[in-house]
């Protein structure tokens, strides 16, 4: 019999870096019994990076210097036998098929975004080294060492260990998928990452409101409207209907008005051991629906990034994507202040330069780190994309 021990989750799209599954007479879960995750997540001290974003010359090059970052470690997988990996990832089983198929999808992506980033090097710019292709890249970021420019020492320390966390990160991810599902990669075309969208394109979504009225989602709804900024916000039906009962505050309609309204289910269980999930879907679509018809985006976040590889008839036959993210803001850990999780993901926009940014708005950490982000990507050519857009987006896995 397999069970998770639910008490320990904590409010987090990433259900495998909070609980372990246990199980009786079954080989399944000496793989789910590693969903515990590492002991650390990548941390980025963007003080140490001397220069500004404020323009688009200034964002690629800091681009271009995490790209050669990541490149790096990424490069120094490459000698990894499975026991090495195992050892690295602190795993005791490993799905290696797929570990390296995510590994060259990353060469792919990554050598793209520093193609991008490269384009318009003026004469002598820093980090801007010809790589032209995959092979090119793999060979300028694996020699890539701490710039000449003594400038730049303080931020390639912290660079070199962030890349490396971050990166253990994703690929414990991509070890354990497709057994333990999650953001790491896609099923079918009916689901997106944020990985398929434009260059410097970014859409803002919200995961488990909302909140009881006055409280962390309407506080931060003032944020987003004070900075003329819309997003999606993947509410629980739950949390929802409660919110609709509350008659101490403005209505539901009116405190949501402007933004997108995704689901996020009726309880925060994951759909891999829930046998209920299909209800769960059906019950919240239908009360989102109902009562915020203008509001209303036929998008579907599956707690902790978790779903059945063949739900896509299920989803299709209700006319929902599911819309999972590629940038973590990590806002739901309670080890990371709201300065670390915006620090975080500006280092991850410039690393991905498109994406969907994942917060939650029962915390109150992106009403700091937002406002981070817009003044630090001041005039750099960041789009922040209107939430309505969103549902458009295509996968191309």
């Amino acid at each position: 019999m397999l069970f998770a021990l639910t008490a320990l989750v904590t409010d987090r799209d990433d259900w495998m870096y909070k609980i372990i599954f246990f199980c009786a007479g079954i080989s399944f879960a000496a793989i789910t019994a590693q969903a515990a995750g590492p002991d650390n997540v990548a941390r980025s001290n963007r003080t140490l990076w001397p220069d500004t974003l404020h323009s688009d010359a200034d964002f690629d090059r800091a681009s271009r210097a995490e790209l050669l970052a990541f490149g790096h470690e990424l490069a120094a997988t490459e000698i990894l036998d499975d026991e090495a990996w195992r050892a690295r990832l602190h795993l005791k089983t490993i799905d290696q098929t797929h570990l390296l198929h995510m590994r060259d999808v990353y060469w792919q992506r990554v050598a793209h975004n520093y193609a991008l980033a490269s384009a318009h090097c003026a004469a002598h710019e820093l980090f801007c080294q010809p790589a032209a292709d995959v092979k090119t890249f793999k060979s300028v970021s694996g020699n890539f060492s701490a710039p000449e420019d003594s400038r730049y020492a303080s931020w390639y320390g912290n660079a070199t260990t962030f890349h490396r966390i971050y990166l253990d990160e994703e690929l414990r991810l991509a070890a354990l998928f497709p057994h333990v599902s999650s953001e790491v990669d896609t099923f079918n075309p009916n689901e997106f990452t944020g990985s398929e969208l434009p260059d410097r394109q970014f859409f803002l979504s919200f995961d488990d409101g909302p909140t009881g009225s006055n409280g962390s989602t309407e506080k931060l709804l003032a944020v987003l409207r004070q900075a003329h900024l819309s997003a999606t916000f993947f509410v629980l039906g739950s949390n929802l209907e409660t919110r609709m009962h509350d008659t101490r505050g403005a209505p539901v309609g009116d405190i949501y008005q402007g933004m997108c309204i995704g689901m996020h289910g009726w309880e925060h269980k994951s759909h891999s051991s829930w046998p209920q999930w299909q209800d769960s879907v059906t019950r919240t679509t239908a009360l989102v629906h109902d009562n915020l018809e203008t509001m209303y985006t036929p998008l579907f976040r599956p707690p902790y990034g978790q779903r059945k590889a063949d739900s896509a008839s299920f989803f299709g036959e209700k006319n929902l994507k599911v819309a999972l993210w590629n940038i973590d803001s990590q806002d739901w850990n309670n080890s990371v202040s709201a300065d670390e999780a915006g620090q975080r993901v500006l280092t991850l926009m410039l690393l991905w330069r498109h994406g969907v940014i994942l917060f939650h708005d029962i915390h109150s950490k992106a009403q700091t780190a937002v406002p981070y982000l817009l003044s630090q990507f001041k005039d750099s050519g960041v789009n922040w994309m209107p939430c309505r857009a969103l549902s458009a987006v295509n996968s191309t896995h």
